[in-house]
């Protein structure tokens, strides 16, 4: 084999919002080419698995429509009419749009906005640092753990939970919420693994027929934002017939006479009623976790995002400490393990230069923002400049219209550091070409398991891409920002952090490819208390003190469930809105991601509605046609799948597709709103009532 064609594997981290965070072998094709990438099996959450679309991560970072020279918008906001110019007049014009922003309004009048687009927290995070140094509004990241992490530490104390390796010793796996076999396949890979290893039972509860629930032994399909029922008739059973382990509940719980007298009117009929749960299913369901102590409860996003779903997400919690599954191997929950790492990020974030004074806006809600509303804005100045990476919000943010207006602005200067023209993209006023996560070295944390993980550069990035980093240090530069890790190297940043974090250097990390940081068994199945100064899970939640950060909504908390309950407070169906949207995660795109890949394009197809059969013939639709739904936010026009799965009432867009791909040129969450959810903040992405027509 010559040079030219020679394959080495290089380690790797996938950088993509999952919780999966798969350490990865890619093959290097030539020192200059990857070819296949495949799950790292050494790590044992990753275990050999990765997916597809990750699988064929050539397709997109060789793709023909990359990003590689900065572009200098010359046609109308949201044209994409651009024409390259050089990287220092780029960054330089950047620079003086937000220097001449904070001469005339204040420094809070820029806004460093950004997200999940690379997990990797010098890439990622690294723009804080920016944003704390110069006083520029602060970011309050909203989107995706917004609701479910309060749901979560109201019962804990803690993000943290069982080691989820531990399925291995499950007898039954609940997957509740999420599309694992979509969107984290490492997760069903352990489930399916226990299955034939020791006939363990899985059980997927979750809003319509996934792929998942196809794969499970008992598939509960609820109406949307009504999984608070279900867990509270659950329990209803387990105190009836004897399951509620009342050693365990003495001992490690607040209050459970209260909650067993609460639940005494929750039923299994009463759930049915709510849920569209036949009783029978309800009773098949509580027996199997009553009597199956290691019973191992995996919780995903999916069913927080509702306007109740932090409420639902704790209701669900509290069935594993019923049972007291939390006190054997194999059971418990598991939700995140993003509190374990504990890493000091000053170099990262410049956590020494923040200044709390400074307001921080809320990313869910940047329609509102952009749109001037004085509640957005913390009743500070508007934002007369941006600095956008790792997320595309033109396709991404909730109550699309607003979003677009905002975007619109002739006054507002946008700076995307992106490596495809998306939606985003197309609005800025100056767009610069950003490297891969295979281009540049970075530090990654994991949600769904607990390992800490380095990723070498594996390869150059095609000319004129620049890292985040490079962008961050460049543009500080030019607009008078202090702090030392402006002059340092990404890898010198990492480890810097490594050693202050007690972790050791970067060349020991390197080495060793991860480490495992998943606490003993007894700290994660909170056998020594949970987080609380009396150490017992909460039934009845301190709403107000049921998150990491210390942002809240005024008084939100205070209409919340005292003890686990259905909490109706949901956009509700009418005459008018007859349905009930979810707008789901793809097979084949993350988010926004994967969107502009030839091969996930095929798979996925386009835009569609799945909707029960029933449904689409009273709209006199038939399969393939085209169907208008909407509501006072927007509309929006698709082609119709008939589906079963997807049950009456329902309807359910998979996929993040760029707006282009859509009929009338509008992306589903034109349809979503932007109301924060309670208690501090967040989106009810599959919370939407929407009215349906064939087109």
């Amino acid at each position: 084999m010559n040079a030219a064609a020679e394959i080495v594997r290089k380690p790797s981290v996938c950088p993509h919002d999952c919780p999966s965070v798969c350490a990865l072998e890619v093959e290097v094709v030539g020192g200059a080419r990857i070819g296949r990438v495949r799950g790292a099996p050494a790590q044992t959450y990753t275990s050999g698995v990765v997916c597809a679309k990750v699988a064929r991560y050539s397709e997109r970072i060789h793709h023909p429509d990359r990003l590689t020279e900065p572009l200098l918008r010359v046609g109308p906001k949201g044209s994409g009419r651009f024409a390259p110019i050089g990287w220092d007049e780029a960054l330089d014009r950047v620079a003086e749009a937000f220097l001449d922003a904070e001469r005339r309004f204040g420094p809070e009048s820029v806004w460093p906005y950004f997200y999940a687009g690379t997990m990797g927290l010098v890439m990622r995070d690294g723009i804080e640092r920016l944003t704390h140094a110069k006083r520029y509004s602060r970011f309050y990241g909203t989107i995706c753990v917004g609701i479910a992490w309060p749901g979560w530490v109201a019962g804990t104390g803690r993000l943290i939970g069982a080691d989820p390796r531990e399925m291995a010793k499950s007898d039954c796996i609940v997957i509740w919420g999420t599309n694992a076999a979509a969107t984290q396949v490492n997760l069903m890979t352990h489930a399916v693994r226990a299955r034939k290893a020791r006939g363990a039972k899985i059980v997927a509860v979750d809003v319509y027929e996934t792929e998942t629930m196809r794969q499970a032994d008992l598939a509960l399909r609820v109406r949307p934002g009504t999984d608070g029922a279900l867990a509270c008739a659950v329990m209803h059973v387990l105190f009836r017939d004897g399951h509620a382990d009342r050693a365990y509940l003495e001992r490690y719980t607040d209050r459970p006479a209260d909650l067993e007298a609460h639940l005494q009117t929750r039923n299994p009929a009463w759930a049915a009623a709510i849920t569209g749960l036949d009783v029978a299913a309800i009773e098949d369901f509580a027996a199997l976790v009553g009597k199956t102590k290691r019973t191992f409860f995996r919780l995903g996003y999916g069913f927080s995002r509702q306007r109740n779903g932090a409420a639902n997400l704790h209701a669900a919690l509290c069935v594993p400490a019923v049972t007291g599954a939390w006190a054997h191997e194999g059971g418990g929950a598991f939700h995140s393990n993003s509190g374990i790492f504990k890493l000091k990020k000053t170099m990262i974030e410049g956590l020494d230069v923040r200044d709390s004074r400074v307001r921080r806006l809320d990313q869910s809600r940047i329609g509102a923002v952009l749109a001037g509303e004085p509640e957005a804005l913390k009743e500070g100045p508007p934002v007369m400049a941006m600095l956008i990476q790792n997320t595309n919000p033109l396709v991404v943010a909730p109550n699309q219209a607003k979003v677009r207006r905002g975007f619109s602005r002739e006054d507002l200067f946008v700076c995307v550091h992106e490596q495809f023209l998306t939606d985003t993209a197309r609005y800025a006023d100056v767009v610069l070409p950003a490297t891969m996560f295979l281009e540049h070295d970075d530090l990654y944390t994991a949600g769904g398991h607990q390992h800490l993980q380095f990723a070498p550069k594996a390869i150059e990035p095609p000319p004129g891409c620049r890292s985040n980093h490079e962008v961050i240090a460049a543009l500080a530069e030019r607009v008078g920002a202090r702090h030392p890790a402006f002059a340092m190297t990404p890898r010198a940043i990492i480890d810097w952090t490594l050693r202050e974090s007690g972790y050791g250097g970067l060349a020991a990390l390197e080495e060793a490819r991860w480490l495992d940081l998943q606490p003993p068994f007894e700290e994660a199945h909170f056998l020594e208390g949970f987080g609380f100064p009396d150490g017992k899970f909460r039934f009845a939640p301190d709403w107000t003190r049921a998150h990491l950060s210390n942002d809240g909504l005024r008084g939100a908390w205070r209409d919340m469930p005292s003890l686990p309950d259905h909490w109706p407070v949901n956009e509700s169906v009418d005459d008018r809105h007859p349905f009930k949207l979810a707008t789901s995660p793809a097979h084949n795109f993350l988010n926004s991601s994967f969107t502009q890949t030839a091969t996930s394009i095929l798979r996925e197809r386009r835009p569609e509605l799945m909707i029960h059969p029933d449904d689409a013939a009273g709209l006199g639709a038939a399969d393939g046609d085209i169907v208008e739904i909407g509501n006072e936010r927007g509309r929006t026009r698709l082609h119709a799948r008939l589906f079963a799965g997807a049950g009456r009432g329902v309807l359910v867009s998979e996929g993040l597709w760029p707006a282009s791909a859509f009929l009338d040129g509008w992306g589903i969450n034109a349809l979503v709103g932007d109301d924060s959810v309670a208690p501090f903040g967040g989106v009810a992405f599959h919370d939407v009532a929407v009215w349906a027509r064939r087109a």
